[in-house]
């Protein structure tokens, strides 16, 4: 660019220009990047909308969020999938359960998690009076069912040893029973019941492989329920965003002082303002 100035070569100028955009756009997703650290950002998400108390109004400010998140997921190229869905006694709907699924679906859309309030002049009032709408939304990672569980040899000492108890002469003379120790977990599994050590170690890498799935599936347990735990202070009057359309219009996040004046462009999915706000923030 200096070379270009120096010499007045406007097409270098731009060139360089182009390049310099390009690359500030990739620093920008590179940062985004390293936010998403977490082993599950990567997962599809699961979300959960619920309309808050007031009725029809805020069954309509649920819908609306729910066609808000779906052309999102639309511009990402992700697929949507309902899973769950209750609607509104006259209009809208009281709650909706779907999936996003996409590369890093849930670590972009944990940032929605919260109360959104939504300010207007009610439709649904024959006096046309402001209103304030409550919804809160809930984001989950969607974890595999399936878990494999791999072992390596490297990761097992095994242990021979003369049984104990009851067995007669055999268990007296031969080391047929077997210690099994996974290193990195510390799991132990043992056998001792049967005559042959072939057995013996075979019985236990059974009870070794079920209690490394049931160590795995109580990590995934636990770690749902620290995302869930996460979530109970979220209440009514505790809004991340809110969404003002009358007396004047603007969209603003509470947690990053970010205020957008294009709220139709906002309810329209275009919401990656505030998610890359947050995250490059360190909020989340």
């Amino acid at each position: 660019m200096d070379l270009a100035i120096e010499e007045s070569d406007e097409e270098t100028l731009l060139e360089a220009d182009k390049q310099i955009q390009e690359i500030a756009k990739q620093i920008k997703q590179f940062s985004l990047n390293l936010m998403l650290d977490k082993p599950e950002d990567r997962n599809n998400a699961i979300i959960s909308i619920n309309a808050g108390a007031g009725g029809t109004e805020a069954q309509d400010w649920a819908e609306m969020l729910f066609r808000m998140y779906s052309r999102w997921v639309e511009r990402r190229k992700f697929k949507i999938e309902i899973i769950d869905f209750q609607s509104g006694d006259e209009a809208g709907i009281k709650s909706i359960t779907f999936t996003a699924n996409g590369e890093n679906a849930y670590g972009y859309l944990k940032t929605e998690n919260g109360v959104h309030r939504l300010v207007r002049i009610s439709p649904f009032n024959a006096n046309h009076k402001r209103h304030t709408s409550f919804a809160s939304v809930f984001v989950y990672p969607e974890l595999e069912n399936k878990i494999v569980v791999e072992i390596e040899d490297k990761d097992l000492r095994i242990d021979v040893y003369r049984a104990s108890g009851a067995g007669g002469q055999h268990v007296n003379k031969t080391s047929s029973a077997v210690r099994i120790t996974h290193l990195p977990s510390g799991i132990v599994a043992q056998c001792q019941q049967e005559k042959s050590q072939h057995r013996n170690r075979e019985m236990a890498m059974k009870v070794l492989r079920a209690r490394l799935y049931q160590a795995e599936k109580q990590k995934q347990d636990e770690k749902l329920q620290e995302i869930h735990n996460g979530k109970d202070d979220i209440a009514w009057g505790s809004q991340i965003r809110s969404y003002v359309l009358h007396p004047y219009q603007i969209v603003k996040d509470h947690r990053i002082h970010l205020d957008i004046g294009n709220v139709s462009g906002v309810l329209d999915g275009d919401i990656d303002p505030f998610i890359e706000g947050v995250l490059l923030a360190g909020k989340y």
